[in-house]
């Protein structure tokens, strides 16, 4: 999830915050993008002669050798990770290297290791089947009532982005409400009901690992079948004539089936990220189960990951205008890593203390806590002071003062000449991906909650700071070619990207 940054303190235009990180990760960027007004292309690849109404948008027409390379290692390797981290703490105690060195001095054979790991069952597809058809009940038949009694809340129906085809579609944001009759759900069964054990979801842990990748690969295929034959909007489809990108990267920008089952939304919040919060649960249940007792480590990984999450869900309305819903198309790269990467590789750390249950001096779990709460803070705050200067048009008190903005402008597909402005006050100020530098904060705090047993449960920052490096990257890279000279005089007002001094 993670997740809810924005991309560049930018107001005006078409730059868009950006979600950090929940989807798979650094995907194959470096494919060239079409420098002039993108054209809708066919599956032959020839274009219809009608250009978008937007500039440069979605990903690339082109691939080239890095990209493809990028898009098949992907695919064959990104499903054996997860298997691999998950396969070694069910059978190794989460050693990343006992696995290796058995398979390398001859003690253990793939086979040996394939045959210890459960099967699909049918008490697990029966779980999922259940699990995904209750969140689609709750996106699609429930309207959104806690935007009536919440203040500060905005769900209910809300209008999204202009599309490249200059459409602008409606959602239906319940996501906090399916997240909050969830967990009621789960707590009412815990303590009254005892429909199921409150530890299911990690006592079918791999059962279910195969039920997720069944949907990723069902959910990423119809979508680009769809894409060929039926797509929602033909204008806002890409083909690149090379399956492989097509199938990784998505086909098409905005697939719906009927008029509200958006697939970016629904797949991007629900399953993964509401079940996040669901399974650390069913681990610390697990570790109850097992010693009797929850340690404190395991309790701040619940907290502070459940903020995460719930933060996610109160600003899901702003997520309609990040990247991942205005400029990624759907594909495996969001299909599947919702489904499957996500949920498995992002609950590392719980998933962890099940078989290493740390229980952390007073001083040091009350620092990790203040970091993950500083992480979070840095992370929301810049994003707010961003979109407050959105709102305002610059008209509005950062740290007590007057909000200062580089002013730039750059011209879009249709030749028109439009303004806009780089915000360099506040957070904005001190690096240009500041929220980049919380969100990393929060990530390593979640690490460090496990202690310095395994390099298992570090993953995660490893993964984050990588992939928001990335996304720096790409990001400014598009920025400066919008945005040409201003986007210099932006970069010497604000010289560091994430670490002031360093970086």
């Amino acid at each position: 999830m993670h997740f809810l940054g924005s991309s560049l303190g930018v107001y005006g235009g078409f730059e868009a915050p950006r979600h950090s990180g929940r989807s798979l990760g650094p995907g194959p960027m470096a494919a060239k993008s079409q420098p002039s007004a993108p054209k809708t292309k066919s599956a032959n690849g020839l274009t219809n002669g009608k250009a978008a109404a937007q500039g440069q948008w979605g990903r690339a027409w082109e691939v080239d050798w890095f990209s493809l390379a990028s898009v098949v290692f992907l695919l064959l390797f990104a499903p054996f990770i997860v298997y691999y981290f998950i396969m070694a703490c069910d059978q190794y105690s989460c050693s990343l290297t006992a696995p290796v060195v058995d398979l390398a001095t001859g003690r253990a054979r793939l086979a040996d290791i394939w045959a210890k790991t459960p099967p699909v069952t049918t008490k697990a597809a029966q779980i999922y089947a259940a699990w995904v058809t209750l969140q689609v009940l709750l996106y699609m038949l429930l309207p959104d009532f806690c935007h009536k009694f919440l203040p500060g809340y905005v769900g209910g129906v809300q209008e999204g982005a202009v599309t490249p085809a200059g459409a602008v579609n409606k959602y239906e944001i319940n996501g906090l409400q399916a997240w909050l009759l969830t967990h009621l759900l789960w707590f009412a069964n815990a303590h009254l009901f005892s429909w199921f054990s409150p530890t299911i979801i990690f006592d079918n842990w791999i059962p279910l690992l195969w039920c997720a990748n069944i949907l990723g690969y069902t959910v990423s295929t119809f979508a680009m079948v769809k894409g060929y034959l039926f797509p929602t909007d033909a204008r806002e489809c890409k083909f690149t004539g090379n399956f492989f990108y097509n199938y990784m990267m998505g086909v098409e920008f905005n697939p719906r089936i009927g008029k509200w089952f958006d697939f970016k939304l629904f797949f991007n919040g629900r399953p993964g990220i509401v079940a996040w919060t669901l399974i650390n649960l069913s681990f610390a249940a697990k570790q109850q189960e097992l010693y009797g007792h929850v340690t404190n480590s395991m309790v701040l990984v619940n907290v502070l990951q459940a903020i995460y999450v719930l933060d996610f869900f109160w600003n899901e309305t702003w997520y309609l205008k990040t990247i991942d819903i205005c400029h990624d198309h759907f594909g495996w790269y969001l299909g599947w890593g919702d489904c499957v990467w996500l949920p498995y590789l992002y609950t590392l750390q719980g998933l962890y203390l099940v078989y290493h249950p740390v229980q952390l001096p007073t001083s040091y779990a009350l620092g990790v806590l203040l970091l993950g709460l500083l992480g979070y803070y840095i992370f929301r705050v810049t994003n707010h002071q961003k979109d407050l200067f959105r709102r305002t048009d610059g008209r509005c008190l950062i740290w007590g003062r007057k909000p200062k903005a580089i002013e730039c402008s750059y011209t879009s597909a249709d030749g028109q000449k439009h303004h806009s402005k780089l915000l360099v006050s506040g957070f904005w100020g001190v690096a240009r991906h500041f929220n980049y530098t919380g969100d990393l904060m929060g990530s390593l705090a979640y690490c460090l909650a496990c202690g310095g047993g395994h390099l298992l449960p570090y993953f995660y920052i490893i993964f984050m700071a990588i992939l928001l490096t990335h996304r720096c990257l790409r990001d400014e890279h598009r920025c400066a070619n919008k945005y040409g000279r201003d986007w210099e005089r932006y970069t010497a007002a604000v010289p560091y990207r994430l670490l002031p001094g360093i970086f």
